[in-house]
């Protein structure tokens, strides 16, 4: 995480929700962009994703109580799998030199998994985020 806004993981987290999403939403608007400035901001946002799936993943998610968790945790591994797999179909598009048309309907289906797993992300895991999270491991995480 580059900053944590007022010591808030969940408000990083959430700011970087809405950069990548801002990131994808860029790319699809760029349309007066070369090819390779469209690709390589396309692979910039899914870079991001794969590395803030990672930290909730590896970092974060084993740090929070399981006992009150588990289910939702179990639905965000699988929405993460799901959305790893996306992001494997978008690269591989792009290095295919897959069309245009092609690239952007993965782009919306990708904004579109994406805007149904942070709704239900934000409200129910990050806020666990900043109370179950000691401060070392918040700090941690806040370094990666």
């Amino acid at each position: 995480m580059s900053s944590v806004p007022d010591g808030s993981l969940a408000e990083a987290f959430t700011k970087e929700h809405h950069d990548i999403d801002a990131a994808i939403e860029n790319y699809l608007a760029s349309t007066h962009e070369g090819p390779e400035q469209r690709a390589k901001m396309l692979l910039e946002a899914v870079i991001a994703l794969r590395r803030h799936i990672y930290l909730e993943e590896e970092v974060v998610f084993p740090d929070l109580p399981r006992a009150t968790l588990m289910m939702p945790l179990m639905v965000m591994h699988r929405e993460h799998g799901e959305l790893w797999r996306r992001m494997d179909v978008l690269e591989e598009s792009l290095q295919s030199g897959s069309a245009d048309e092609q690239l952007m309907a993965d782009c919306q289906e990708l904004l579109s998994l994406l805007d149904n797993h942070n709704s239900k992300e934000e409200p129910i895991i990050y806020p666990q985020m900043d109370t179950a999270l000691s401060v070392q491991e918040q700090q941690k995480v806040a370094h990666l």
